[in-house]
């Protein structure tokens, strides 16, 4: 029996739902990773944003480099991070879940982005999540405040 134009439709649609990453990887913009030379936990995140099905663009550059392009994109010393990302005109500093980049892509609120400042435990790249301290990610207004966007508890 030949398949019908219906039966491949169902049949790929049932394929993206049950695989959301490939749907999603098909859709998203590419995110650009900068980190400092060397850095461990910064290429564990690109490579768990790889695996979510993020198209992931990885630059290494000096860490006083590093720290004047988060400056000048709009990041306040005190959100920092190890490393610092740029997806459809959107900044993602330190060890933001993929959950939260969709989110904010989804939403697409009028700010620089997201952040994870310093480098907690258990957040993505940082260890096991299971064991990870409670953190918050932070939306980043334009005039440099910040705000709670997602609260991850402590694990057990």
């Amino acid at each position: 029996m030949r398949p019908t134009r219906r039966s491949l439709m169902i049949a790929g649609l049932t394929f993206m739902a049950a695989n959301p990453a490939v749907g999603w990887a098909q859709t998203v913009p590419k995110i650009h990773v900068i980190k400092g030379r060397g850095c461990g936990c910064c290429s564990a995140w690109a490579s768990i944003l790889k695996a979510e099905g993020f198209d992931v663009i990885e630059d290494e550059m000096h860490p006083a480099d590093l720290m004047q392009l988060k400056q000048k994109k709009g990041v306040p010393q005190d959100l920092s991070s190890c490393h610092t990302a740029e997806i459809d005109g959107y900044v993602i500093e330190g060890h933001v879940p993929p959950a939260d980049i969709r989110k904010l892509l989804s939403e697409r609120p009028d700010v620089v982005g997201l952040s994870v400042p310093g480098m907690p435990y258990g957040s993505p790249g940082m260890g096991p999540e299971s064991e990870r301290e409670t953190y918050n990610v932070l939306l980043i207004g334009k005039d440099g405040s910040s705000e709670v966007f997602t609260t991850y508890d402590a694990g057990s």
